[in-house]
């Protein structure tokens, strides 16, 4: 099952095409990175559908197999078994490359009274505390100290708990939830994230029987269970960051293309403020996820010309504009004519990963780590760029070099296949033209 990403690839794009046809939202990375680790909890076999493949998801499964757990893909589904597990015989390196294996923590302190994980990777973009998820577990009793390399973690005696999360994040919020799900009383989490991967991952645990109070608000009242044994098979929700995405690709080529299967509740936002910049699209249906908790709809985009915003583009907890989506906003300013503050508060270090537009002719001014102004709009070119170390940045130069008319490199493209499945054939299937080069 492992497989090598060391191996470097290229993308090789002929960009300033326009753009037909229909492309499809894949299902969620990072609600995959939640429930698969979940699915530890479970004694019976579980089943999830529409599994993304993609570097990330990947890297988890490494982890997973290497302590045991079965593992079995059939197309895109995956049967996850949990028996026999040694947490000792640990895949350091792929745990190290995924920031993923922190949610490790709340499932497994089921299973072992102690054990220890290795730090935790992912996208280059500063300081990324795993603080909150320490303050937060304390509260179930488990004592998580941090060593050279790894984390040791105590769990000797659960108990539930009532109390505020330090940090309201995505991560933390399933790491508690997780904590809490097999410990047979109420947990109450207050200033818990509500965004699209924790609903997701609630969906999972209330088919597993876990009852789930708040699902959506941020305040989320688990009612753990003793045990958790069940034969169950999971719809995967889909990914607004992907549809996000393709509405970018879309801005930028001044396309008109349909995307299916869009989670509007986590897009609304976002296409609020395009819309107030000139973006035309059009709400063609909407209908159920598989899951049959998640709203979809499918999107038709037209060629627009774009006018920035008198205020500044920055993130919030949802239901805001979402942190992973931010960055998009960057690319599209680009075409949008005017100056556009983008204010990317939470990393330190992404917005820096933004100045790599200029080589594709942008006009910005990296103000502070935080604080990105875009003078559009300008006339994109290509050029031979090494992809960014972290997932969003990297997925901005791809959609800019989609933009700028003429032959462009961009190098090393793992962080884009740590998040995007099979993107190059489905960019090229509604009229791109892209190569993979392997060195």
């Amino acid at each position: 099952m492992t497989r090598n990403p060391a191996s470097t690839i290229n993308f090789e794009i002929e960009g300033g095409n326009k753009l037909s046809g229909t492309v499809v939202t894949k299902t969620s990375k990072n609600g995959a990175m939640g429930i698969i680790p979940a699915a530890l909890m479970n004694k019976g076999k579980t089943i999830l559908k529409n599994v993304p493949k993609i570097e990330e998801v990947y890297r988890m499964i490494e982890v997973l197999d290497s302590i045991g757990v079965s593992i079995k893909w059939n197309n895109n589904d995956l049967e996850i078994e949990c028996k026999n597990i040694d947490i000792k015989k640990i895949n350091r390196e792929s745990a190290e490359r995924t920031r993923s294996v922190i949610m490790l923590i709340g499932p497994l302190v089921h299973l072992f009274k102690k054990f220890s994980l290795p730090h935790s990777g992912g996208c280059k973009l500063g300081k990324r505390t795993v603080t909150p998820h320490f303050f937060a577990l304390e509260n179930f009793g488990i004592d998580i100290k941090t060593k050279t390399s790894s984390y040791e973690i105590t769990a000797s005696k659960l108990k539930p708990a009532e109390f505020a999360l330090y940090e309201s994040g995505d991560t933390v919020t399933e790491n508690a939830i997780m904590a809490a799900a097999l410990i047979p009383s109420t947990t109450v989490i207050k200033f818990a994230s509500a965004n699209y991967q924790v609903q997701d991952l609630c969906f999972f645990l209330e088919e597993l029987g876990v009852k789930i109070d708040g699902v959506g608000t941020t305040t989320i009242t688990v009612h753990g269970v003793k045990e958790i044994n069940k034969n169950i098979t999971y719809y995967l929700a889909e990914d607004p960051i992907e549809t996000m995405f393709f509405i970018s690709v879309a801005a930028i080529t001044k396309s008109s293309i349909t995307i299916e299967r869009c989670p509007i509740d986590f897009l609304e936002i976002e296409l609020l403020k395009l819309r107030k910049m000139g973006f035309k699209y059009k709400i063609l249906k909407k209908y159920k996820a598989l899951n049959g908790k998640t709203n979809l709809v499918d999107i038709k985009t037209f060629p627009s010309s774009l006018t920035a915003l008198n205020d500044k583009i920055e993130s919030r907890p949802y239901p805001g504009l979402n942190i992973d989506n931010l960055p998009y906003f960057a690319v599209i300013a680009t075409q949008a004519k005017g100056q556009t503050l983008i204010h990317d508060w939470v990393y330190e270090s992404r917005a820096i990963h933004y100045k790599e537009l200029d080589r594709l002719g942008a006009d910005t001014i990296l103000a502070d780590p935080h604080r990105f102004y875009v003078n559009g709009r300008t006339k994109l070119k290509p050029a031979e760029i090494m992809c960014p170390p972290a997932l969003r940045p990297a997925a901005i130069i791809l959609i800019g070099m989609l933009g700028a008319e003429g032959k462009s490199i961009l190098r090393n493209v793992y962080n884009i296949n740590r998040g995007y499945e099979d993107i190059v054939k489905r960019l090229n299937s509604i009229g791109a033209k892209i190569n993979i080069l392997k060195d």
